[in-house]
């Protein structure tokens, strides 16, 4: 083959593949497509594969077949109650009738604006008639489903058909969010402040209930202690005057001999005392018998001239202990207790 039938090869080639561009086409599972002549539309294909056209007479325009969606911008809305909203929603559409969907909207961006506008218009008209707690919380859904309804009426004409509508948000303008922040704010901290003092009132109560038992505890216990110990010196004291009573004399001596006991404890053991206190009584008489007030001793009787003395006998009458003769008669009896102190005893002349 010479040059000239190859290049004339190439050529026929080259066309066939321009011819072939030109004419054929594929429509994919997720598109349809409308076929135009003069752009008037001549036919529709809906299903996936390998389709053919007239070249530069007819041209294909595609659309989508999946679920489509319009996200429209925040907008106000006044509810029932003169309550401010700022909504934002979207919706979901789907393409069922591609001719229909070019005769009315020509493409997606003509639909986009053309739902956005009826999606807005039916959100004013729903929420508008709602009041602001049943927006926010009680009735949302249903809100929501009838908003649905609507946008589908409106749109049927467009051969579309609205999937779903969806309120991604709903807020109250900015100035009106800071104003009730701050009062929700003053209410929260004005029922922590009354539980604060719920808790401190109660608080008090159960202290006050649990002082006052153990008042009555103590007092309970402190009498049941006062009479058992008044019981245990009453019968020590009854043992005690069993077993002095039966003799009084030595019960005398063992107190004397415990007063003792406890005044000469200190360091210090000087008394002042006067000759006739009763304190020292085992001291100054073994039987512990002093002498009753205004007795005095006996002196012995002067001898005569006419007489020569005699001695004294051994039957008359013995001075006692710390008597002389000629002494006055000792002083009232003072008696001193365990540990007091006595007056000096001033030396006789």
């Amino acid at each position: 083959m010479n040059r000239t039938g190859l290049t004339v090869s190439l050529v026929v080639l080259a066309f066939a593949a321009l011819i072939g561009y030109l004419t054929l086409f594929t429509v994919s599972q997720t598109q349809q497509a409308i076929v135009l002549e003069f752009g008037k539309p001549k036919g529709i294909i809906t299903e996936p594969g390998l389709h053919y056209k007239i070249p530069f007479i007819q041209n294909v325009v595609f659309f989508d077949k999946r679920i489509l969606d319009i996200d429209t911008a925040s907008q106000e809305v006044i509810a029932s109650d003169q309550k401010r909203l700022v909504v934002d929603a979207f919706a979901r559409y789907k393409i069922v009738n591609a001719l229909l969907f070019f005769q009315s909207l020509g493409n997606e961006e003509g639909a986009n604006s053309r739902l956005g506008a009826i999606l807005e218009s039916s959100l004013r008209r729903v929420l508008g008639a709602a009041s602001f707690a049943t927006v926010v919380r009680d009735k949302r859904e249903e809100l929501m489903r009838t908003i649905l309804s609507q946008v589908n009426q409106e749109a049927a004409p467009f051969g579309i058909n609205v999937v779903d509508v969806r309120i991604k948000r709903v807020d109250l303008p900015e100035v009106n969010m800071q104003a009730i922040y701050r009062r929700m704010q003053t209410e929260r901290q004005r029922q922590a402040a009354e539980f604060r003092a719920e808790g401190e009132g109660a608080s008090r109560r159960i202290r006050g209930t649990a002082d006052r038992e153990v008042t009555v505890i103590k007092a309970d216990a402190t009498g049941e202690s006062e009479r058992i110990r008044g019981n245990g010196d009453a019968e020590k004291n009854r043992i005690f005057a069993e077993a002095f009573g039966q003799d009084p004399d030595f019960f005398a001596f063992y107190r004397s001999m415990q007063a003792y006991e406890g005044a000469l404890k200190g360091d210090d053991t000087r008394f002042l005392l006067s000759p006739n206190s009763q304190f020292f009584q085992y001291f100054n008489n073994a039987t512990g018998k002093a002498d009753q007030p205004g007795s005095s001793s006996a002196a012995p009787t002067p001898a005569k001239p006419s007489q020569s003395p005699q001695a004294p006998s051994d039957e008359g009458p013995e001075p006692e202990q710390g008597a002389s003769v000629g002494t006055p008669p000792p002083a009232p009896e003072h008696k001193l207790s365990a540990g007091e102190t006595a007056p000096e005893v001033q030396p006789a002349p």
